[in-house]
């Protein structure tokens, strides 16, 4: 199921979705009613399906349940016209449409039929999905600047794993390179308050914080100039190398506060080299450049 480009209401069904419905479906294969309060239908196939779903739990069968009124989006997805409407579900897909299967011997004999053919996980302990291919392809991907298949690559985890906070700071970072600074808050914000402080929701979150302060083109080439013009003015300097590092021009950022601190190394309160190793938090310590950098800083330091 898509998820860019929706509202945040409609961005929250979604992961609801993807946590109660897709994640289970991954090992086990989810019976998903489509059901309403007012529906009589509905009330009278709940019994058989609840009961055959208990009987079946130890071949992997699970039952999810979708109230349409409270979950809309979802419903209109799934094009639902009418209720009861029930799927079968595995590995994030409907593999059968189980609406007609009314009775608890229809719905036995279509189960079992699936549950023949598909790999299924009996049990509650079934393994999780390994997601660090995945997250490495998208490091990959990311780093030889190609945000969109990352950030493509880490939504397909996200389908799998929606907990796992390397996907969602990495997914932070795509958008953030992609200039979707509103889409990467939003990721950011999904993290729960518990986890906020995670390295790698951390440095997403600082990356987030130096591209807000981007300048215009303009803007940057008046800052290039008033620093070249004034290489004394520490101020000019500092405002140079931030505003750069901003644009993206990461070099010229590094090697302008590596003059800042071979100059004076403690000029406002260290802000020059403050600012470096915010850089190189956001950029990430195992990155060549940031090994790089932080070598010629060392030297500037202690050379």
């Amino acid at each position: 199921m898509a998820s860019m480009g929706l509202n945040i209401e409609e961005q929250k069904a979604v992961d609801r979705f993807r946590k109660d419905i897709v994640e289970p479906s991954m090992t086990q294969l989810v019976i998903l009613d489509f059901w309403a309060e007012w529906c009589g239908p509905c009330k009278a196939l709940a019994p058989v399906l609840e009961k055959v779903a208990a009987e079946y739990a130890d071949k992997g069968v699970v039952l999810a349940k979708i109230n349409v009124d409270e979950e809309q989006f979802i419903a209109s997805q799934f094009q639902v016209r009418s209720i009861p409407t029930v799927y079968a579900m595995f590995q994030g897909q409907p593999v059968a449409d189980l609406t007609q299967a009314r009775s608890e011997s229809q719905l036995k004999a279509t189960l079992d039929k699936l549950l023949e053919q598909l790999p299924v996980q009996s049990g509650a302990e079934a393994p999780q999905p390994d997601i660090a291919p995945h997250l490495a392809m998208a490091e990959e991907a990311l780093a030889a600047g190609d945000a969109e298949q990352a950030a493509g690559i880490l939504m397909q985890v996200l389908q799998v794993a929606p907990d796992s906070l390397e996907a969602l700071a990495g997914l932070a970072r795509c958008f953030i390179a992609s200039d979707r600074l509103d889409e990467a808050a939003q990721v950011l914000e999904s993290v729960p308050a518990e986890q906020a402080s995670d390295p790698q929701v951390e440095r997403a979150r600082k990356a987030l914080e130096l591209a807000r302060s981007r300048p215009e083109a303009g803007e940057l080439a008046s800052l290039r100039a008033t620093a070249e013009a004034n290489p004394a003015d520490m101020d000019a300097q500092f405002a140079f190398a931030s505003a750069a590092y901003a644009a993206g021009e990461r070099d010229a950022a590094a090697a302008t506060l590596l003059k800042m601190v071979a100059i004076d190394r403690e000029w406002n309160e260290s802000a020059a080299r403050t600012k470096l190793l915010e850089i190189f938090e956001a950029v990430g310590l195992e990155d060549p450049w940031v090994s790089a950098t932080r070598r010629k800083l060392s030297t500037v330091l202690f050379g």
